[in-house]
């Protein structure tokens, strides 16, 4: 075990309930989740904190906390230009980071 803290590529996981929302989408909005999930566990800082933190994301993808009193609690990955999204919450602990999706939607 190290002490340093992991970097991306960052384990993801998704709730029962968002990889069925996922299963049920038509193959091309599928092809647009996966992308916006690859975005995500790429991203140096799953919270793309601070200021144009998220300017190196694909068009039509951008990301902002649920709550903005909360800036390390669940965030949104906005994707395909507001029309999906997937709400999520990163665990940043030491031994094991990991991105928890929470829910996918697509419409």
């Amino acid at each position: 075990m190290t002490s340093e803290f992991m970097g991306p590529p960052w384990q993801a996981d998704w709730t029962k309930e968002a990889e069925a929302n996922r299963s049920a989408l038509p193959t091309e909005a599928c092809l647009l989740v996966d992308a916006a999930r690859a975005e995500l566990v790429t991203a140096k800082d799953p919270y793309f904190r601070g200021i144009d933190s998220d300017r190196e994301l694909p068009a039509g993808m951008s990301v902002e906390p649920v709550q903005s009193t909360r800036p390390g609690g669940e965030h949104v990955l906005y994707f395909d230009h507001g029309r999906g999204w997937l709400r999520y919450h990163f665990a940043p602990r030491i031994a094991d980071p990991q991105i928890v999706i929470d829910e996918c939607f697509w419409q």
